[in-house]
C-alpha cells in the first residue's frame, strides 16, 4: 500500500469520508434509467428500451458521440418542473452519500428549448432543488449553463437572452457536447458577453480535441476553469502554464474510460497531472452512463494509481480551491479536510 494506508480497506473508507466538491456534472447526465423509466411513464414518452437492464446494456460507448446520442434520447423524457426537481434532488442525495459538501453542476437548456421545454421550467425545477438541498443537509451549489457546441454561436447568443431573467440564479457559462470539429473560438463572442455581464467561464477542452482547443479555450474564451484537459499532457509548454497559473482542470477518470479516452483506468493521467503540479480533481460527468458518482471515481483511481493518502487530500482541497466559492467558503471546507485527515 501507498503512504498512509495500511490496507485497501482502510483507504476506500477515508475516500467514503473526505470531504469533497464536484466541479463537473451534467446533471441531464445523472438521469438512472430507473428515474428514466418513471418519467417516461408519467409523461407518455415511448422509448426504446423495455427494461432497465436494455438502457445500462446500451451504455457501451466507444466515443463521445455514441454517449451524445443515447444520453439527448434520454433527455426526452424531462417535460415538466417536477420532472427537473426530481433529477436533480436524486443526484444530490447520491452525493451527499459520498461527503459531496458544494456542487457546480451543469445543464444544457438547449437540450430542452429545441423539444419546447420552456427554459423558465428547466431552471426553476433544479433550482428549487439545489435551495432544498442547501436548507435540508447544509450542501452548497452553483449552477453553471452550457452552450452545446454542435449548435450555432447564434443559438449560444438566444440561449444566453433566455438566462437573462434568472442570472441571480446562474453563476456561470460553459461549453460541452461534441468536442471535435467545434473548437472554443466558435464561440468567442457569446463568451466575452457572458463574462461582461459578471458569469464564471469554464469549457471542455482536450477531451478528444487537441491540445490546440485548451489555447484557445484559455486565450480566447479566458475560461476560469478547464473542463477534462487530458490531452494537454501532449504539449509541455501548455502543461508549464497551466501549472503556474493554478488553472483548475476537473478530471472525471470513468467517464475517460468508458469513452476510450484511456483503454485502461490503470493508463489515467491523473497522478502525472499531480506530479506535473496541476490543478486535477476527480469528478463523475455523466455517472448514470459512467458507472459511478464521484467516490466510485476517487476508489477506480486510486485503486489503478495506487493514490496516497496525501494524493487524495490533494484532490479533494483542490476540488474546493479550483471551486466558485467565496474564499471564506473555501478556507471552512479545507480546515475540514485537515480536520478529518
Amino acid at each position: 500500500m501507498p503512504d498512509g494506508f495500511v490496507s485497501a480497506e482502510e483507504r476506500a473508507a477515508f475516500i467514503a469520508g473526505l470531504p469533497k466538491a464536484e466541479l463537473h456534472l451534467h446533471i441531464e447526465g445523472s438521469l438512472e434509467p430507473e428515474l428514466m423509466f418513471e418519467l417516461a411513464q408519467r409523461n407518455h414518452v415511448a422509448i426504446p428500451f423495455a427494461s432497465v437492464e436494455e438502457v445500462r446494456a446500451a451504455y457501451a460507448f466507444s466515443n463521445l458521440q455514441d454517449f451524445l446520442d443515447i444520453y439527448y434520447q434520454g433527455m426526452g423524457v424531462l417535460h415538466s418542473e417536477q420532472d427537473f426537481y426530481d433529477l436533480t434532488a436524486a443526484y444530490l442525495a447520491r452525493a451527499h452519500a459520498d461527503t459531496v459538501r458544494h456542487v457546480e453542476i451543469f445543464f444544457d437548456p438547449q437540450g430542452h428549448t429545441t423539444r419546447g421545454i420552456a427554459f423558465e421550467t428547466v431552471i426553476a425545477g433544479i433550482t428549487r432543488a439545489l435551495d432544498d438541498a442547501k436548507a435540508r443537509i447544509g450542501m452548497t451549489s452553483k449552477l453553471i449553463l452550457c452552450f452545446l457546441r454542435h449548435l450555432s454561436e447564434a443559438d449560444a447568443e438566444k440561449t444566453l437572452d433566455e438566462a437573462l431573467p434568472y442570472l441571480d440564479r446562474i453563476d456561470g457559462v460553459g461549453l460541452d457536447s461534441s468536442e471535435v470539429g467545434h473548437p472554443p473560438a466558435k464561440f468567442q463572442r457569446v463568451f466575452a458577453r457572458a463574462r461582461g455581464l459578471g458569469l464564471k467561464i469554464v469549457a471542455h477542452a482536450g477531451e478528444e480535441g487537441p491540445p490546440a482547443y485548451v489555447h484557445e479555450a484559455l486565450d480566447l474564451l479566458k475560461v476560469d476553469r478547464i473542463d477534462h484537459g487530458n490531452r494537454s499532457l501532449e504539449d509541455s509548454a501548455l502543461v508549464a502554464r497551466l501549472a503556474a497559473e493554478g488553472m483548475t482542470l476537473t478530471v472525471c477518470p470513468l467517464s475517460n474510460l468508458k469513452l476510450c479516452v484511456v483503454d485502461d483506468i490503470a493508463d489515467h493521467p491523473l497522478k502525472v497531472m499531480l506530479s506535473a503540479g496541476l490543478r486535477a480533481t476527480v469528478n463523475s460527468d455523466d455517472p448514470s452512463y459512467f458507472g459511478g458518482y464521484v467516490n466510485a471515481n476517487y476508489q477506480a483511481v486510486a485503486d489503478a494509481l495506487n493514490l496516497s493518502k496525501d494524493d487524495l487530500i490533494t484532490l479533494a482541497r483542490n476540488s474546493f480551491t479550483g471551486s466558485f466559492l467565496g474564499d471564506a467558503d473555501k478556507a471552512r471546507h479545507l480546515a475540514a479536510i485537515d480536520a478529518y485527515a
